[in-house]
């Protein structure tokens, strides 16, 4: 949890003003995150393993553009060392839900792409994640709220990977 108090040691009160509450808002976005991947990693998907960052990443590829990405894609947006996500695709490819696909453009490259067994898990799943994010956030934040706060976090998001921006910043209607 946040805390409001100074550090011990530490003269004046680091918490007040502008720089205080820049150092609340960071907070509570990672501990908001935290909790959300807490939430989300303790379903499971359609009744039955993975979940967690399994589902992480299996739920980025559902959602992709001929259900795979490219392996370095799919690391920035797990936040996934490269080895971290190689063994991670290799639990998956060994479950028989993900396969690799060269890359015809850079023999380097590789994609991780949904098998058909990980898109009928995913097609059976998102639903029920839909759900359960609906149960989660129900009256939390209304549909403007939720739109608004999606902006935000993408603008934060692209400037943290180095992302350009959006035209007319993002906003929306421009």
């Amino acid at each position: 949890m946040a805390t409001t108090a100074p550090a011990p040691g530490r003269t004046g009160d680091p918490t007040g003003g502008p720089a205080g509450d820049r150092i609340t808002t960071v907070g509570l976005l990672l501990e908001s995150a935290a909790g959300l991947r807490r939430h989300v990693a303790s379903r499971p998907l359609a009744g039955r393993p993975p979940a967690g960052l399994a589902f992480d990443i299996l739920l980025r590829l559902a959602r992709s553009p001929g259900y795979r990405l490219r392996m370095s894609e799919l690391a920035l947006q797990t936040t996934l060392s490269p080895s971290g996500l190689t063994r991670a695709i290799d639990r998956l490819e060994r479950d028989g839900l993900v396969e690799r696909q060269a890359c015809p453009e850079d023999r380097r490259g590789a994609f991780a792409a949904l098998t058909p067994d990980g898109r009928a898990l995913m097609d059976a799943s998102i639903p029920e994640h839909l759900d359960h994010l609906g149960a989660l956030l129900a009256d939390l934040f209304t549909p403007d709220e939720e739109a608004r706060l999606t902006e935000l976090l993408r603008r934060l998001r692209d400037r943290l990977y180095g992302l350009p921006a959006p035209p007319c910043g993002g906003e929306p209607g421009c």
